[in-house]
């Protein structure tokens, strides 16, 4: 795999030099329009930096606070670090890929949900179609694949959650060139499983008991293949309610703390004992129907 680090943390720091405003005009929005002048090519009709569609252009302070922390820690000096590592680890894998660093603003972008965004960026891409000798043809707006290593507002600065968002980017490419793209819940687990461990992810975390508890609630959904059951099941109560989804008992992540703690998820799941007084309850509180 090649691997072309690009360093976005310092283009996204200038646009929020520029005052944001106050509305109703938000300073002629011109931090808005720079912000397009950035990213598309007019002249040539080419997007130049589409991880940067994800960004929020008009996010406030907090956003501009840790953009300098990233840059205080030199964020793409560690991104281009773990870029390299990941190239020499995965250069048996094809493929051509642009990387980058974008930050999210899950924490007051109002258009931005965490857990719906999640939920694409692991599994919205099909990266086994860009394997072989005949990748698929790009659009003629984009010259480039990118590979996006997403910062969230709503966390920390941390050299971790740098690293960590490259290396999951990467190894989630060579993963899908083996395997193909996750469609079932089991396959999202064993993909996402492989993925984080891998990258040497540290979390999330659960107890036992609560591993054991999520493995019993997920094995009627594992054929699943819809994003309200998938999301529900992956990311947990907390992330369902946001959405209006189902809440069935689980702990925040809890899908991904199993796929992380469970090296066996490409097998047929089978529960590992009865289900225990407190996971009962929890389910009756999860799943009224259930």
């Amino acid at each position: 795999m090649i691997l072309d680090y690009v360093p976005l943390v310092r283009v996204m720091r200038d646009l929020h030099s520029i005052p944001r405003g106050q509305p109703p005009d938000f300073n002629g929005k011109k931090r808005f329009r720079q912000y397009l002048r950035t990213i598309f090519d007019y002249d040539r009709k080419v997007c130049k930096l589409p991880l940067l569609l994800a960004m929020n252009p008009m996010a406030k302070d907090h956003v501009t606070a840790l953009l300098d922390a990233y840059l205080a820690m030199d964020a793409d000096g560690i991104g281009a670090r773990a870029t390299a590592e990941a190239a020499a680890r995965l250069a048996d894998v094809p493929g051509n890929f642009k990387v980058g660093l974008v930050v999210c603003d899950d924490l007051m972008g109002g258009g931005t949900n965490r857990y719906q965004y999640e939920f694409g960026i692991r599994f919205g891409a099909d990266y086994s179609r860009f394997s072989g000798d005949s990748p698929p043809k790009l659009p003629r707006w984009l010259k480039d694949i990118w590979l996006q290593g997403t910062l969230w507002s709503s966390e920390a600065p941390a050299e971790r959650a740098v690293r960590e968002s490259i290396l999951t980017a990467a190894h989630r490419v060579a993963y899908q060139q083996r395997h193909g793209p996750a469609r079932t819940l089991r396959d999202m687990l064993a993909q996402e499983g492989q993925v984080m461990a891998l990258a040497g992810c540290s979390g999330p975390t659960l107890d036992a008991e609560d591993i054991a508890y999520t493995r019993e609630v997920l094995i009627p959904y594992l054929d699943a293949e819809d994003m309200r059951t998938c999301i529900e099941c992956l990311f947990g109560d907390a992330a369902a309610r946001t959405l209006g989804f189902t809440p069935r008992g689980l702990s925040p992540w809890a899908g991904l703390a199993l796929a992380l703690r469970d090296p066996r998820l490409n097998e047929p799941f089978q529960p590992t004992r009865p289900a225990s007084r407190r996971s009962a309850a929890r389910m009756s509180h999860g799943r009224p129907d259930g």
